[in-house]
């Protein structure tokens, strides 16, 4: 049986041109920079990460094919309160584990099932966009109704992100910022989120001076302190050798305007993150300014169609939906290739669709497959609209009649 890959691919063909040139990228860049992890892992084989890597993307496509042409766009709307409940217990069930000490990592992050371990951050991730998604379309218009959506998503908001602060500060703080961009879009008043604004700056410094009180507590808030305070004041690890963030900058600075060459890092060989948080910094160094560019241009042009496919929706939810999946990835983005460069404090942010990746990768593909499915629905109702009305053909004897 032959299948129609044209009847497959659906959406915006744009988006899908994307994915390719960033799964080209990823490919090329995961095999250079884990040769080092190669011979600690998986005994030398250099093959193996990369063969890895092409799993993880062809499961990925697979997720986004699945979810565009089978799952209609609403049926997230219906199951979004559920995704919310689930995210909540998975994040408790984290943290229990942790303090059980029974993680699947050091730091909580992980859920191991047995089959197959994920971060239920990243599932709480996509849960709480849709629900407020689906909390703005049902609400918006009377001031009344935007002020009981914006508690709704603020209690649920600050409960999620809360569990995942507990684990992994840098991630609640972005999604929290994307919620917060996505009620500033839905028009929520301005008077309340700047409220919410000031409470989190409250909030902030109060960790940052009480992180040392704070010590007892299954949180990160020490790390958190720990990594502002080096990147005011400097790292005194870079006195004993160099750090991380001192290779990211040393890999940006031996790349220079062309880079060195595809597969030429020197400096992934000492990265302990140099396929993942600080993957951009070895594109540099391989690539040049130039191919950092060229990255930074495509997550851009990821901005500009999620605001095309944006306008075209008549629909308030898949409106919301776009929108929040779309800063949510390109803020990412911008956090880890901010790192890479030196501009943000060190965080555990991947490339969204580049970094080596297991199942954060396919949650990425998830959160593609609702943004390239609410493209196709906007171009069925295109479709539909411009289709002329069906001519219904009158026998002779019956205009006789007439």
């Amino acid at each position: 049986m032959k299948i129609n890959t044209r009847k497959l691919i659906r959406g915006d063909k744009i988006l899908w041109i994307l994915l390719l040139l960033l799964s080209m990228l990823s490919l090329l860049i995961v095999y250079s920079a884990t040769g080092a992890l190669a011979f600690r892992q998986a005994g030398g084989n250099t093959f193996h990460f990369l063969v890895r890597q092409i799993v993880f993307l062809g499961l990925g496509f697979g997720i986004i094919v699945i979810m565009v042409n089978v799952v209609q766009v609403r049926i997230y709307s219906m199951i979004a309160r559920a995704m919310v409940a689930v995210s909540i217990l998975l994040l408790m069930l984290a943290l229990g584990l942790k303090l059980a000490g029974m993680a699947g990592d050091s730091t909580g992050r992980t859920l191991n099932l047995g089959f197959f371990s994920f971060q239920p951050a990243e599932f709480a991730k996509l849960a709480l966009v849709i629900y407020a998604a689906k909390i703005l379309g049902i609400q918006e218009g009377s001031e009344e109704g935007l002020r009981n959506a914006f508690w709704k998503i603020l209690i649920v908001a600050g409960i999620i992100c809360a569990l995942i602060s507990l684990s992994n500060f840098s991630t609640a703080a972005l999604l929290f910022g994307t919620v917060m961009s996505m009620m500033f879009v839905g028009r929520i008043p301005f008077r309340y989120l700047l409220m919410v604004v000031g409470a989190a700056l409250v909030m902030l410094v109060a960790i940052y001076f009480m992180a040392d009180k704070l010590d007892h507590l299954p949180s990160r808030f020490g790390t958190v302190r720990g990594r502002i305070e080096r990147f005011l004041h400097g790292d005194p690890a870079a006195e004993k050798g160099i750090t991380q963030a001192d290779y990211a900058k040393l890999a940006i600075y031996e790349g220079g305007f062309i880079g060195k060459g595809p597969g030429n890092s020197d400096v992934a060989n000492y990265m302990a993150a140099a396929y993942n948080d600080f993957i951009y910094a070895i594109i540099i160094e391989e690539y040049g300014l130039m191919g950092g560019t060229v990255l930074l241009l495509l997550y851009m042009i990821l901005f500009f169609r999620g605001i095309m496919i944006v306008r075209r929706t008549n629909r308030t939810f898949p409106a919301y939906l776009v929108t929040g999946l779309t800063l949510m990835l390109v803020y990412q983005a911008m956090v880890n290739m901010g790192v890479s460069s030196g501009v943000f404090p060190v965080t555990g942010q991947p490339l969204p669709w580049v970094s080596m990746g297991g199942t954060s990768l396919l949650f990425t593909s998830v959160a593609f497959g609702c943004i390239i499915s609410v493209s196709y629905q906007n171009q069925r109702n295109s479709q539909m609209t411009a289709e002329p009305a069906v001519q219904v053909a009158v026998p002779e004897e019956d205009q006789e009649i007439g």
